[in-house]
């Protein structure tokens, strides 16, 4: 069928706003802070056949394979055997998922009894079962990380509200209030996005809507083609290396091969580690998304929808057992870290190719904190993920003390953390002065953020990198700091491992320090008053500036 183009216009715009009222519907209705503040969770619409149409600007990991997670589903049960009713649900890092606590439910869209589509949501849950509660650091394999959850399909009536489903997993969990809660949250964006295509079907009839959906992938392709075909072919190669294992102090090496060629690319991660016991192996969902937004971000501009049209022209490849493609039942919980260093992989192998467009290595690792305590009362959990500094750019100095591009979280309030929890307290959150590369323009900031523990029998996990290997510069930029995780207790300082689980007393100030981004050119070209306005902030200290830029510091 012919589709006016205003007609288009207006479906493609429409179906972009479902999918970001979509995610502002799932992150108010949260009950837990790690999706409710810190906005761990992602929401999209579907075609019929399970291709992304538009989603919500949140995680980007979460939402770069969408498609795969729900393939597996229809797989085993197709669209056209679907009732209204029904959903599918899938957090199998092997069957399409990413690691268990990401867990994806696809609702169908059904119009004058059609199936014109899905709405979808993920959530990363507080706590989704598994050996500890938080992190499970020490895991060896996936079933000591939590509930898994295979693609499968459940009815609304029928297996929640009270139903099987509901209760095998509210059995299987520590804190059910706000796990369940964030489960309803996501059943209600998935509501709200469905309603909203519904109403365009209404409006202009099930085809036209369907017709949209595909013009829609069909844009996104053309353009992303476009920008392919400015870079001569050629083959351009990455590596970027993990501190360690969690076991061994060895470091674990990912490798990257970015081969253009016309208005393709071919992403292939042959040469990385292989797999390890622990529990930051990357599923290949995962390292398929790291790259898909190392290519997007870099060669593509913003205004380009993701969409599944954008995928087409990307092909992503990893040996079977390798770091980024381990096999089952490896443990995958943090397995954002190696993910990042798939990113950085792919950044370092379009420097070569697009140098002007690629910004220096930023903190670009996911570090995340979790404080654990049971009492008579129960558990309390409290998970937060951290971010560090961004490396500079060809254009300007990199951003302070965010988190970084594939996970996108925000910040955690204190004031949210003292009204939900009483066996920690923030003790201190400040930007770290002199934690950045420097260059022609510098990286970001990192920070400090310090908890005060208020309760003996507190288990304190986290997981990280760049504690050995900092975040590097770019064209002659120099590397930002390593991070650090310490425990001041009684006066004395003890150093915590990058990926660890600890006991931590009644008294105990925990310290993260997260690391400053990579500077981009020499820092002879960095401008005098960039330098002076930097110690005028207190991000820059005399004596550093004086190391960095020498007689052209202000601190003489």
């Amino acid at each position: 069928m012919a589709l006016d183009p205003i007609d288009y216009a207006v479906i493609s715009q429409s179906l972009q706003a479902a999918a970001r009222e979509m995610g502002v519907k799932l992150i108010r209705s949260a009950y837990s802070t790690i999706l409710r503040e810190a906005r761990d969770g992602s929401a999209a619409l579907l075609d019929r056949h399970g291709n992304v149409i538009a989603q919500a600007e949140l995680i980007p990991m979460q939402l770069g394979p969408i498609g795969a997670t729900i393939k597996p589903c229809l797989a085993l049960h197709p669209a056209e055997t679907l009732r209204e009713g029904d959903f599918l649900i899938n957090n199998d890092p092997f069957q399409g998922g990413q690691h268990l606590q990401d867990v994806f439910i696809f609702t169908p869209i059904f119009f004058e009894g059609r199936i014109v589509g899905f709405s979808a949501s993920v959530a990363h849950h507080l706590d989704i079962g598994g050996g500890s509660a938080g992190l499970t650091a020490e895991a060896t394999d996936v079933y000591q990380e939590g509930l898994r959850i295979p693609p499968s399909r459940w009815s609304m009536d029928r297996d929640w509200n009270g139903g099987p489903l509901e209760r095998l997993i509210t059995s299987n969990i520590r804190v059910p209030v706000q796990t369940i809660g964030d489960f309803n949250a996501q059943f209600a964006a998935n509501a709200m996005g469905a309603e909203r295509v519904k109403q365009l079907c209404s409006k202009y009839g099930t085809d036209t809507v369907m017709e949209a959906m595909t013009a829609l992938m069909d844009y996104s392709e053309r353009r992303v083609r476009a920008a392919f075909a400015t870079v001569p072919d050629g083959e351009y190669v990455g590596e970027a290396l993990m501190d360690d294992d969690g076991i061994n102090d060895s470091p674990l090496s990912i490798k990257v091969r970015v081969a253009f060629k016309g208005e393709s690319v071919h992403v292939d991660f042959s040469g990385s580690s292989p797999q390890v016991r622990r529990n930051i192996n990357c599923p290949f969902s995962s390292t398929v998304s790291a790259a898909l937004s190392a290519v997007k971000g870099v060669m593509t501009s913003a205004d380009i929808p993701f969409n599944e049209g954008l995928k087409r022209p990307i092909t992503v490849t990893a040996p079977l057992g390798t770091i980024v493609n381990p096999r089952a039942p490896a443990p995958v919980r943090a397995r954002m870290l190696s993910a990042y260093r798939a990113y950085d992989a792919v950044l370092k192998a379009l420097a070569s190719a697009v140098p002007a467009k690629v910004t220096a290595m930023g903190f670009n690792t996911t570090t995340v904190a979790c404080l654990a305590h049971f009492d008579d009362r129960g558990y309390a959990v409290h998970l937060e993920p951290m971010g560090g500094g961004f490396g500079g750019s060809a254009q300007r100095d990199g951003c302070d003390a965010v988190d970084n591009a594939l996970s996108n979280c925000a910040n955690t309030p204190v004031e949210a953390l003292d009204a939900t929890y009483d066996f920690f307290r923030i003790h201190s959150y400040q930007l770290a002065p002199d934690s950045f590369g420097h260059g022609r323009f510098r990286g970001g900031a990192g920070f400090y953020r310090r908890y005060e523990i208020l309760a003996d029998g507190v288990v304190f996990s986290l997981y990280s990198d760049h504690f050995k290997y900092p975040a590097e510069g770019l064209f002659g930029g120099t590397a930002g700091v390593t991070a650090h995780c310490r425990v001041v207790r009684d006066g004395k300082v003890i150093e915590l491992r990058s990926k660890s689980a600890n006991a931590v007393r009644k008294g105990d100030i925990v310290e993260m320090l997260l690391g400053g981004g990579g500077g981009y050119g020499r820092p002879e070209m960095r401008a005098r008053a960039d330098i002076d306005d930097d110690i005028a902030d207190g991000l820059l200290s005399p004596e550093y500036s004086m190391a960095a830029y020498g007689s052209r510091s202000a601190a003489e």
